[in-house]
């Protein structure tokens, strides 16, 4: 079979053929439909993020995909199901307290892989096989663009958290930040404003001049673009209001720390971006203060599990269709897949193309 990888030493995608994979007890084959491309795929690719599998001299890339079960192997699914695989797996030298918990998206650092990412092979290859457990079946509707299921789970796991942080008394956010206008702030932007919660007010922070597609959606959506290069995020609450949700997808470094500054009292921020090391000067004593005197919170998340997976396939009903229309800027097939990774300012949101149901 074909699969696209990038290879040790490299930094750029290739096709490679591998041996079409047999299903082990308790897992089934699928056939690879689709498999979306974000951010974390660039990184992996240009070495500064994931990891090889052990003694492999490549890694096939892909995280985000959706597939049809073609031998369900004596597990629950059925031939024919669609379905969406999670990303995170035990090690490799065994399971641990957080798969046998039931909860691999709260596993640290070094106590797990993850398929396309760090430590084992990702989907985009014609078939791939998987424990039953770690599959969701989605709606056959939801087929051509349920490579977007992950990413939406992503969000799903980061507002349960952020929600989670503010159990203790009655909080009820009128007013949301998204911070970084690529596909996934685009996605949350498009479920806040489609959440029963009551958003009224809804901001998303870029860096991109006008004309723009993104800067499109987020106006077409109803919310404010923000120019980080005019509006840094902690002068937004003297330029419009502060904000009772802050959700931070860019990894840059200082959002956190300008975000609590952006909060309105009793608010919380998510962060989700992963940075590389930058020390700089922070002024802790307001940091500390603003936190504690407002009843302030800051979650991280990353990863997200199986009920997230169910609820971002209700979410994903939720989002109009012409947001899922713009937001997917490309589909290509296998002999046209390097178009999928050019990453300009004309390209949101990508996904090669394995198979059709």
């Amino acid at each position: 079979m074909q699969a696209i990888a990038v290879k040790r030493g490299e930094e750029k995608p290739v096709i490679i053929e591998k041996p079409r994979p047999e299903p082990q007890p308790g897992e089934a084959l699928v056939r690879t439909l689709r498999v979306g491309v974000d951010g974390t795929d660039h990184e992996v690719i240009a070495g500064g993020h994931g990891g090889f599998p052990e003694g492999e001299d490549h890694l096939v890339l892909g995280h985000e995909a959706v597939g049809i079960v073609v031998d369900s192997n004596g597990t629950h699914l059925e031939e024919g199901d669609i379905v969406v695989p999670t990303v995170r797996r035990p090690p490799a030298d065994g399971t641990n307290e957080y798969f046998e918990r039931g909860e691999p998206d709260m596993a640290p650092d070094g106590m797990y892989v993850e398929r396309g990412i760090v430590g084992e092979h990702g989907f985009m290859s014609d078939f791939f096989t998987s424990p039953a457990e770690y599959l969701v079946r989605i709606p056959e509707s939801q087929a051509d663009l349920g490579f977007l299921i992950e990413p939406i789970s992503i969000t799903e796991k980061a507002l349960e958290l952020a929600y989670a942080s503010r159990s203790s008394f009655e909080w009820n956010p009128t007013s949301g930040l998204v911070l970084g206008n690529g596909s996934l702030g685009l996605l949350t932007l498009a479920m806040l404003k489609a959440d029963d919660k009551g958003y009224e007010n809804l901001y998303c922070l870029g860096r991109r001049d006008r004309p723009d597609p993104t800067i499109d959606i987020i106006e077409k959506l109803g919310a404010t673009y923000v120019d980080s290069r005019k509006v840094p995020v902690d002068e937004i609450p003297e330029e419009h209001e502060y904000i009772d949700f802050v959700y931070e997808a860019t990894g840059f470094p200082k959002h956190p720390f300008q975000a609590v500054q952006a909060l309105a009292p009793n608010g919380v921020g998510a962060l989700l971006g992963v940075p590389t090391d930058w020390e700089f000067e922070v002024d802790a004593g307001a940091f500390h203060r603003e936190m504690v005197l407002h009843n302030k919170a800051l979650v991280g998340s990353v990863n997200s599990h199986v009920r997230h997976f169910e609820k971002a396939t209700v979410s994903f009903t939720k989002l109009p269709q012409w947001f899922r229309e713009d937001l997917v800027t490309g589909i290509y097939d296998l002999e046209d897949f390097e178009a999928a990774f050019v990453d300009d300012d004309t390209t949101i949101k990508t996904a090669i193309e394995f198979g059709t149901i």
